[in-house]
């Protein structure tokens, strides 16, 4: 997976909207403890660093050290590269130890992952009671331009990693054994808004930054060629517009299920 960001890493880490300031305050508030939390996934840390704001520690890992190379600096959050050949126990002990993280987010990510080897090491990791796991992510579903949104998806739909189907679908088919703790569960995941006002350039950046057109590019096929590039444009209502354009987000979060 992590070969799939390293060529835009420096594109991902400029295209990506900003999470909003009350998910976190929310997690927050339903931890039993604040001392630290582990952002799995973290990419440039985007996430690590809001997490930050209301915990004492924050581990934030990546197997991809291109993205890492690009975090965020944050003087209570500790970057860890965990290459994908990194032992479970390995990875236990650089997360914090067993029983000793109190939230786990994982920011437009988990898709990716080894899910029951994750899982399995989330539960290790979690404080009982009282530890959190929250996984959210967002797909083409941009309001108000959502229809060549579509089209455009529906070009890259045969470069997509299989793994990104779970995104694309919002996240309703994603397995997610943890108890539910109101904010979205295995099957139903809360549904979020996510605003940002986006520049053209900017959402061409977003567009880039996927992996799709990645893998498209190295296959010889350009998914944004100046054709298709004319068309978003006249859909967007021109270069020189500034939108106001609606993520559509979704959540999963809970705690371990208690065993009898």
């Amino acid at each position: 997976m992590a070969g799939l960001f390293v060529k835009q890493a420096a594109i991902y880490a400029e295209a990506r909207p900003s999470y909003p300031k009350d998910w976190f305050s929310k997690l927050a508030s339903l931890t039993a403890q604040h001392k630290l939390a582990w952002d799995a996934g973290t990419g440039n840390g985007q996430a690590a660093i809001s997490v930050a704001e209301h915990y004492e520690q924050v581990i934030a890992t990546d197997v991809s050290d291109a993205q890492l190379k690009r975090a965020i600096p944050h003087s209570k959050v500790r970057y860890v590269h965990t290459p994908l050949s990194t032992p479970e126990t390995d990875l236990a002990s650089v997360s914090g130890g067993e029983g000793s993280v109190d939230l786990v987010t994982v920011a437009q990510a988990v898709h990716w992952f080894d899910l029951p080897s994750f899982y399995s090491l989330v539960n290790r990791v979690l404080r009982k009671p009282g530890g959190v796991i929250a996984v959210w992510g967002y797909n083409y579903r941009i309001s108000p331009i959502e229809d060549v949104m579509k089209r455009f998806l529906d070009t890259t739909l045969p470069y997509w990693d299989p793994r990104a189907r779970y995104v694309i679908d919002g996240y309703k088919n994603l397995p997610f054994p943890f108890k539910s703790i109101g904010l979205g569960s295995e099957g139903d995941p809360l549904e979020l808004d996510m605003g940002q006002d986006l520049s053209f350039d900017a959402f061409l950046g977003v567009l880039k930054s996927w992996s799709a057109v990645t893998t498209a590019k190295e296959r010889g096929v350009d998914l944004l060629s100046e054709e298709v590039v004319k068309e978003l444009e006249t859909a967007w209502g021109g270069s020189s517009l500034v939108r106001r354009v609606t993520y559509k987000a979704f959540m999963l979060a809970g705690t371990p299920m208690m065993e009898d």
